[in-house]
């Protein structure tokens, strides 16, 4: 087993961090990168203490590496001399070693690479800190960790740590997954281990947390005597593209219901933690998940847009679906007989990811038969309720529906949405997932990420 980190390690001195599979597309990372500069150009990297090292079987120069990433770091709103300057010395940090996957010469390279940036800055004491982010199919996590292990791991006379972050998806099955847990299981602890999902990164979705836990207005309503229904959507109006052979291997369940619209749920669903402790969060989204009941067949809908077959690394026959609508029902006192419906889907009308919180209709409305300027269509039917969204693309905003009366001389209704929180508003600043997800994994903090017993739940 990995070597248990001590919450009390030093916190200076070197830090490592490697991207595995940096070469290739680029345009596919280059949110990383973006949000790796913008950590650096806010301090969080400082460079007296960090060197960036990308690993990859592709065969190229420190240089050929740095020029790829320049026009993506230096776009058209870049235009400060400032930024620019912050931009170049970033790309400095940048090295890149050229290896495979599966033999120990090119890992045992990038140990040396790394150990004598890490001795470099540590002459004065501190820590060897060294974080290595898999972007790598999940068939390869196992030798790729295999191979952290034995040529990789930090110096122990330097103290420090070892953390691996890797991405969904966790296999494509209960069993798959548990074999993917158990592999890197014997090589590292669980605290060693970031498994990373894009959505518990969304500012707006911690802010869930502090609106749902830290308001009354929020604590008195959110059970099933006053909301109907829950609703988290994912459109997005464009294609597979060029990831179609990738995409037909797991499809838009795995790929988005299973990994990030799960993680959102739980957020909305789960009960108060005891504290903010990252276990204590982790340990409610968990509870979540194993209340969740057998989907029913006719709760759910699939569907595979026209013309998605003609992508010539899609299989003739496939039914994958690009599509789906799904039911999801929490046996719990809480959300026992409320619906949390979890939609997904490429190439539809718009580019939409949001939460909606339908509440009941009032009691005994004695409005009902007053004039009403605009009504919600929901399933059918006309209702003048109360809703609560959180908008997190392509605007980042959190929304009230109201009831009120309009001005004029006759008693009729309207229905408007109050903006509680505006993407626009002066002083508020809303951090890419990556930048959260990656300062997280540097301060220990693993709140954000999926522990195993919630992956295999989920």
């Amino acid at each position: 087993m990995g070597t248990r980190e001590s919450s009390n390690v030093s916190e200076t001195g070197s830090f490592s961090i490697v991207l595995l599979c940096a070469s290739g597309d680029l345009a596919e990372k280059k949110s990383l990168f973006l949000a790796l500069f913008h950590l650096y150009e806010k301090g969080f990297l400082p460079p007296t203490e960090v060197q960036i090292f990308g690993y990859a079987r592709t065969e190229i120069s420190d240089d050929e590496l740095r020029d790829q990433l320049r026009e993506y770091l230096i776009p058209a709103k870049y235009y400060s001399p400032k930024q620019v300057e912050d931009v170049w010395d970033f790309l400095n940090l940048i090295k890149y070693i050229s290896g495979s996957y599966d033999s120990e010469e090119g890992f045992r390279l990038l140990d040396k690479e790394i150990s004598e940036h890490e001795y470099s800055k540590n002459s004065g004491g501190g820590s060897s800190r060294r974080l290595f982010y898999l972007e790598l199919p999940p068939s390869v996590y196992p030798f790729v960790c295999n191979m952290i292990k034995t040529c990789c791991m930090n110096k122990s006379n330097l103290g420090g740590w070892t953390r691996i972050v890797v991405e969904k998806p966790f296999g494509k099955d209960l069993e798959s997954a548990e074999e993917l847990s158990t592999q890197i299981g014997e090589l590292f602890e669980e605290p060693q281990i970031y498994r990373i999902g894009h959505y518990l990164g969304k500012e707006l979705v911690q802010k869930m947390l502090v609106l749902r836990f830290a308001n009354q207005l929020f604590l008195s309503l959110w059970n099933r005597d006053n909301i109907d229904n829950v609703q988290i959507i994912f459109k997005e109006d464009f294609k597979v593209e060029v990831h179609g052979g990738y995409f037909d291997q797991y499809g838009i369940i795995r790929d988005i219901i299973q990994n990030h619209l799960l993680q959102v749920l739980c957020l909305v669903a789960m009960e108060r933690p005891v504290s903010l402790n990252p276990e204590h969060i982790r340990d409610e989204r968990v509870k979540v998940l194993e209340s969740v009941v057998p989907i029913s067949d006719d709760e759910i809908v699939l569907g595979q847009y026209e013309g998605y077959r003609d992508d010539p690394a899609v299989p003739d026959e496939s039914n994958t679906p690009t599509f789906a609508s799904v039911i999801l029902r929490i046996h719990n006192e809480r959300w026992e007989g409320v619906p949390f419906i979890l939609r997904a889907g490429k190439a539809l009308d718009s580019r939409k990811k949001e939460i909606r919180v339908q509440f009941k209709d009032v009691p005994d409305d004695i409005f009902k038969d007053v004039p009403h300027e605009i009504l919600l269509i929901f399933s059918g039917q006309k209702h003048r309720r109360n809703g609560f969204r959180i908008c997190l693309q392509p605007l980042e905003t959190i929304y009230m529906k109201l009831m009120y009366k309009l001005g004029n001389l006759n008693m009729s209704t309207h229905q408007s949405e109050q903006e509680l929180l505006y993407w626009r508003k002066e002083g508020v600043t809303i951090e890419d997932a990556y930048e959260n997800l990656i300062l997280d994994t540097i301060r220990g903090d693993q709140q954000q990420f999926v522990r195993r017993d919630e992956l295999e739940a989920s």
